[in-house]
């Protein structure tokens, strides 16, 4: 096997971190959507659920039944501004939090109460049942 690594590869390598530090600092820059979505990261992860009920999508960039669900979340967004936080986060950027709250797969919606996990869903459940297990908390 050679000491030497394969040209593509490193540069394969180099572009998808530079990939992912973009991400991460869009995510870090600009927080919320025009669509009132979110963006969570581990440094703000605890403040923002902190006060009030947040609805949590737990995903993954990698995730077809996460990009289903997208829609739907805007839509939860846009309809529970002033009443209720709606957010994202990536579980593979934020391990951490992951693996706090045992999101063993994605989508995994969490919604939180004062700063607690109040309930969970798990899967491309759609609209109804979301919008229904927030007014259960609101």
């Amino acid at each position: 096997m050679s000491e030497h690594p394969d040209p593509e590869l490193a540069r394969l390598r180099e572009q998808k971190i530079k990939e992912l530090k973009q991400t991460m600092t869009t995510q870090t820059e600009h927080p919320q959507t025009p669509q009132g979505v979110l963006h969570l990261s581990t440094q703000d992860f605890d403040q923002t659920i902190s006060k009030g009920v947040t609805l949590v999508d737990f995903h993954a960039e990698w995730c077809g039944p996460c990009k289903m669900m997208a829609p739907v979340v805007d839509q939860l967004a846009k309809e529970y501004a002033g009443r209720a936080k709606v957010a994202k986060i990536d579980i593979d950027l934020n391990i951490e939090i992951a693996m706090r709250y045992r999101v063993q797969g994605v989508p995994t919606f969490g919604i939180f109460k004062d700063g607690q996990m109040v309930h969970r869903i798990v899967g491309g459940v759609g609209y109804q049942p979301l919008k229904g297990a927030l007014d259960t908390f609101l």
